[in-house]
């Protein structure tokens, strides 16, 4: 069975590390990166990645612009995006939902729970 590659984009490199060693530790292939302006460059780049993993809330462009444009890219538009945020308030998850995440886990994340996530893809 191959690794599943993910991709982690967060604004926030403390929170890259804790999920890039926790998913590597669980036997996935982690990349990340700090904006999702570099993500769609990566995202261009690279055909095989099986799962993004999103924060919502970043400077610039956030999760809730850059999730359609990462559907557009013809080798992605079916990869498993999972919307991070630490909103957690009611209608949060249904608003990720409608700009195209395919899932939805609120800081700080529950591994259990995202693992549980993972076994979608």
């Amino acid at each position: 069975m191959n690794k599943k590659r993910l991709l982690i984009i967060d604004d926030d490199s403390r929170n890259i590390f804790a999920l890039e060693n926790t998913l590597r530790a669980k036997s996935f292939d982690c990349l990340s990166c700090l904006s999702a302006e570099e993500a769609l460059k990566i995202l261009n780049a690279d055909e095989n990645i099986d799962a993004v993993l999103i924060d919502m809330m970043m400077p610039e462009m956030d999760g809730y612009d850059a999730i359609p444009l990462i559907k557009k890219i013809a080798s992605h538009e079916s990869t498993f995006i999972i919307a991070v945020t630490a909103q957690a308030m009611t209608g949060d998850k249904e608003k990720c939902l409608e700009a195209g995440a395919d899932d939805y886990i609120s800081k700080p994340v529950d591994v259990d729970k995202l693992l549980l996530i993972l076994s979608k893809i």
